[in-house]
């Protein structure tokens, strides 16, 4: 190859790279959706949301006041909610019905009133 065809494969690269002539391999992966839940005593806000059986969904929890605990058994989920931070969980619910979040972790005398339903959808 001449020093000239080198020179112009080069330029050949550094346009293709610019104008994105190559290929990118995107992910096939369908983008999270993401509920924001905020956890305060008694209650998490909102009470009651709608998953979709096959598509990921990111919770974001927060906690207003205390430490609560955030806990759906059949969706493998089991985490803390630490006031001022932002506990992200991600989940594919893989079956549908009705599910019920508990807060695990007793934060006074209406603990056992803090749920928020599930409901996963085909």
């Amino acid at each position: 190859m001449t020093r000239t065809n080198k020179f112009a494969a080069a330029i050949g690269i550094v346009v293709g790279v610019a104008t994105g002539a190559f290929a990118v391999h995107a992910s096939t992966e369908p983008t999270p959706q993401i509920i924001k839940i905020n956890a305060s005593k008694f209650h998490f806000d909102p009470d009651h949301i709608i998953l979709h059986k096959g598509q990921p969904v990111t919770l974001q929890l927060t906690s207003l006041d205390a430490t609560h605990g955030f806990m759906i058994r059949a969706l493998k989920i089991d985490t803390d909610i630490k006031p001022g931070k932002i506990t992200e969980v991600t989940v594919t619910p893989e079956a549908t019905g009705n599910y019920t979040a508990i807060c695990d972790h007793y934060c006074g005398l209406g603990h056992g009133m803090m749920k928020l339903k599930v409901n996963v959808e085909p």
